[in-house]
């Protein structure tokens, strides 16, 4: 015995992969400690491997983080290449490569991992360090790569600090398990994201990225306007409204306002109408394809989404409006003689006016007309329908006492629209019973609902309008007596584009230049201000005196026609 080495013996001490010193140590001594091999770091359950087959490893420390911001999980790569580093050392591994990977492992195809398992194939090394199995994988595919490889004699060695495994059945068990526990780890963890992201909606609250123009609020967890931009997004949508622009225009108007693409450049045109289409902007959202109602401040009415939404169906290319510079009262006037359109043109210095002489059956020699005199006819011919101060005040004594008297109406009728909200809250829960009891295929289901909030969203918006009716249904007569009572103003002002609109709106397209004298009726309303025994009225004409009061019925109307 004393010439020949010990052999071991089948207690549990001998299958202990420790160190000889440590070995010696405790068989001096005739105790067991497993204190001390856990302290160690030693939990195997195989015989130790010779030390010159250890020695013979190659190591590739791989590191990973879930996710590639670098604003996330900072520590997590510093973390794990620090103890990784240790671990090494303290157990005199070969590392000849480190990598480093800022991707989830829910779903294969990682492109480091990948290459890491190619230099394995090609022996350029024979063994992975890693923090923790589930580093290496949380899924199926790359798991069963790495057990593959470990049958196929390829991966001899896998160390982990926080778990031990060997190429023997039992450790590949071992490692499929810890494998699995990892997938059910993400598995179970997007399942519980999800009931919180259904929860969110079923609150009202978006579950994703906030669009342009609004925030996502990290202390509350909602999402909040973007007072920089979202003026500029309510630009946009009444911009394209207006069915003058094109998708283009609007991406330009956005640059404009320093709203650009993560490139920093223009926005393109699919995002542009992504823009326009998106609900969320009035106050609705779209999750999981179905049209939910939001908590969330909108930033448009419905009707200016609606009328963009038109816009967008009715052409898919603007239609291109020539524009041009013309003098102040081309437009404006008609020729008498051929009833063509009234130019202009520089001569001298001077802008002077003329026919354009586009008849084809008229030869017309219809003589020019100097601007500063057009322009004092004009101011004559507004004066004629300027109205006298005792009829504006008793006029709006009369739309006061008529606001009061139609108070009641309107009440009435936002409980009418209000009952009919109630009906389609109804109609959307028996929507959702027939839904849940399989009556009705979830694209009906979908379709119908959308419809339904669509609607509902209108009515909300018009019971907002009809509570507002009551201040604003006759403001615009309040604006129709208060230019009419300025018109002696706008007259003697030398804004030669205000007296140009203002023309336009009280005679529309009857205005005529005949030898150099311009005439023509007014439009309704403004006709009943002149003389009502004249069928035109022209400069020089007089004006009708009129009575204390004006005729009852014949000139109060309730909206101004342009």
């Amino acid at each position: 015995m004393n010439g020949q080495s010990e052999k071991p013996t089948a207690r549990w001490l001998d299958r202990s992969p420790i160190g000889q010193s440590d070995a010696g140590s405790i068989r001096k001594s005739g105790v067991h400690d497993p204190v001390s091999e856990l302290s160690q770091g030693r939990r195997r359950l195989g015989f130790q491997k010779p030390k010159s087959d250890m020695n013979s490893f190659k190591y590739i420390l791989y590191a990973r983080k879930s996710t590639d911001v670098d604003d996330k999980q900072v520590l997590s790569i510093e973390a794990q290449l620090t103890e990784l580093r240790s671990f090494a050392k303290t157990e005199n591994l070969e590392i000849i490569d480190e990598l480093i990977e800022k991707q989830t492992a829910k779903i294969p195809g990682r492109p480091i991992f990948g290459e890491m398992l190619r230099r394995i194939e090609r022996g350029e090394a024979n063994g992975i360090i890693s923090w923790n199995p589930d580093r290496l994988a949380r899924n199926s595919v790359d798991g069963g790569q790495v057990i593959h490889l470990m049958d196929c004699g390829r991966i001899l060695s896998l160390k982990f600090p926080t778990y031990w495994t060997d190429t023997t059945p039992q450790g590949k068990f071992m490692l499929n398990i810890a494998f699995g526990q990892s997938k059910y780890y993400v598995d179970s963890l997007s399942e519980n994201t999800k009931r919180g992201l259904r929860q969110k909606v079923r609150m009202g609250h978006f579950p994703g990225v906030a669009p342009v123009g609004y925030l996502n609020d990290p202390r509350t967890k909602t999402i909040v306007i973007d007072r920089k931009k979202s003026k500029s997004i309510i630009g946009a949508f009444e911009l394209y409204a207006k069915n003058e622009s094109r998708l283009e225009d609007v991406a330009t108007f956005l640059a404009e306002h320093n709203i650009l693409s993560s490139g920093e450049k223009r926005v393109h045109i699919n995002r542009i109408t992504s823009i326009l289409n998106n609900p969320f902007y009035y106050g609705n959202f779209i999750y999981a394809k179905e049209m939910h109602e939001g908590k969330h401040e909108p930033l448009i009415a419905k009707k200016l989404f609606d009328q963009v939404h038109e816009v967008l169906k009715q052409r898919g290319r603007p239609r291109h409006k020539p524009k041009y510079a013309p003098q102040s009262f081309c437009g404006l006037l008609r020729c008498g003689t051929c009833n063509m359109m009234i130019t202009a043109e520089i001569q001298k210095g001077y802008v002077y006016y003329r026919c354009t002489r586009k008849s084809k059956t008229i030869k017309c020699a219809a003589p020019f007309i100097r601007e500063e005199n057009l322009n004092t006819q004009l101011s004559s011919l507004l004066q004629t329908v300027s109205l006298r101060s005792d009829w504006a005040e008793y006029m709006t004594n009369r739309l006061d006492t008529e606001q009061a008297e139609t108070a009641q109406s309107m009440t009435a009728c936002v409980g009418e629209t209000r009952n009919e909200i109630s009906t389609i809250k109804t109609k959307l829960e028996r929507l959702l019973d027939s839904y849940l009891e399989q009556d009705i295929e979830r694209e009906v289901y979908l379709a119908k609902k959308t419809n339904l909030m669509s609607k509902k969203k209108s009515l909300e918006e018009k019971i907002i309008d009809l509570e507002h009716t009551q201040s604003r249904r006759l403001e615009p007569m309040r604006a129709w007596i208060k230019t009419a009572l300025n018109l002696n103003q706008i007259a003697a002002a030398p804004d030669l584009i205000q007296k140009r609109d203002h023309a336009l709106r009280i005679f529309g397209s009857n205005l005529h230049l005949t030898d150099r004298l311009v005439s023509g009726q007014a439009i309704a309303p403004w006709v009943f201000l002149t003389d009502h025994s004249s069928s035109s009225s022209a400069v020089g004409v007089p004006r009708i005196e009129l009575g204390s009061h004006p005729p009852e019925g014949c000139i109060l109307p309730l909206y101004d026609t342009p």
